[in-house]
């Protein structure tokens, strides 16, 4: 099942999507209700009606505005660096890596999880604000995100994909000069707008996670081609690794890394400009496009 959030007639409504034929529908749980939001859906599922939600007039997808699926997770964005060979090999040699010293040390032994703030997540279609005299230096990273649905602490990798409610796609924008300055990831990641996600979420039930192709285009030329059999780290692995420390809870978002192909792999870097549009597709998961905001656009409060 595909479901979205989204604003209809200026309410905030949970749908689920039937793409092929262009239309959403609300969904209603066993009780009748409409649940307020993507994680309460998610927090009972057990509770989701079909035949409820079948009933619901559908309205066309054309009719709504898709909103992120999480428009504003509970908690940080977890995410995974240097998780693809070709990209960790590529990010090595760039020179903003400051956990590598040379090729040898490209390929980590261990996972490198960071996060991106809550309010760095935007919607399809939303503008990504080009930072005008803070950043000039805007990459792009196609990925493959989870979204998690049964909380659990120490969950061991064979148990999982037991937890994995779904999966949506993430463009995890960057500010590569922060990144290199401050010698970490998390402010050069959390600019407000560098998360977009979306267009919505497919359940688990209907994903091979482990054979997805990911493709990522600027301005129509295709930079990043990959598929997720070349993750150095699985998902079963990420979630063990990250529920060891703590408890994974309903809605919480695990972005996998990105492939080869970002702005900073080309000689010399091909960073974002105002007016470039990323497009982002992953296997059946659709497709998820943002432009970015010319510094006139930017809003200044």
């Amino acid at each position: 099942m595909r479901v979205a959030s989204v604003l209809a007639g200026g309410a905030r409504l949970v749908v689920s999507i039937d793409d092929k034929q262009q239309l959403v529908r609300p969904i209603r749980l066993a009780d009748g209700t409409k649940p307020a939001s993507m994680i309460e859906l998610i927090e009972r599922y057990d509770e989701f009606d079909p035949g409820r939600s079948k009933n619901e007039q559908p309205m066309p997808l054309a009719d709504v505005e898709l909103l992120a699926p999480i428009p504003r997770p509970s908690r940080n964005v977890f995410c995974v660096g240097k998780n693809y060979h070709t990209h960790a090999r590529e990010f090595a040699r760039s020179g903003f890596d400051s956990s590598a010293t040379g090729d040898k040390d490209a390929i980590p032994t261990a996972p490198y999880i960071f996060t991106k703030a809550p309010e760095s997540v935007i919607g399809p279609g939303s503008p990504i604000l080009y930072p005008a005299g803070v950043s000039d230096s805007l990459d792009y990273e196609a990925e493959l995100a989870v979204i998690i649905g049964k909380p659990g602490r120490k969950i061991v990798s064979d148990d999982a994909y037991r937890h994995v409610w779904g999966y949506t796609i993430i463009n995890d924008v960057t500010a590569r000069d922060w990144q290199a300055r401050h010698k970490q990831w998390f402010l050069g990641k959390s600019f407000e707008t560098f998360c977009p996600m979306g267009p919505w979420v497919v359940t688990a039930d209907e994903v091979d996670p482990e054979s997805l192709d990911i493709r990522c285009w600027v301005n129509n030329e295709l930079r990043q081609d990959a598929n997720t059999r070349d993750l150095i780290f699985d998902i079963p692995t990420l979630i063990a690794t990250i529920s060891a420390t703590m408890t994974l809870l309903p809605g919480d978002v695990i972005a996998t890394g990105t492939p080869a192909g970002v702005g900073i792999g080309f000689q010399p870097p091909r960073y974002l400009q105002p007016g470039d549009q990323i497009t982002i597709e992953i296997g059946s998961l659709g497709r998820l496009t943002n432009a970015v905001a010319a510094p006139s656009d930017t809003p200044t409060s």
